[in-house]
């Protein structure tokens, strides 16, 4: 197996694990999640690379989405302003 750290401020405290067998993982599974070491407990979960593929697509929905807002905002000031003038 492999164990790699998280280095940065996202992954940090997280350790990844690749097992070569299949069983192997199950069984770290089964008995690590819940465990308790130096007073913090163990969440061992599985590798699910669609589920981040997902949260990645949402993330960058949202920037999308926050990026739009603030054109039309500006947009929306930019004609305000246009309407002041000309009164």
């Amino acid at each position: 197996y492999q164990i790699r750290a998280g280095d940065t401020k996202d992954t940090r405290g997280t350790a990844f694990v690749i097992y070569e067998d299949i069983w192997d993982a199950k069984s770290a599974l089964d008995h690590l999640s819940g465990f308790n070491v130096g007073g913090r407990y163990l969440v061992v979960l599985y590798y699910q690379p669609a589920k981040f593929e997902r949260k990645a697509d949402a993330e960058e929905k949202q920037r999308e989405l926050d990026l739009l807002r603030k054109q039309v905002a500006a947009k929306k000031a930019q004609l305000a302003s246009a309407e002041t003038d000309n009164s």
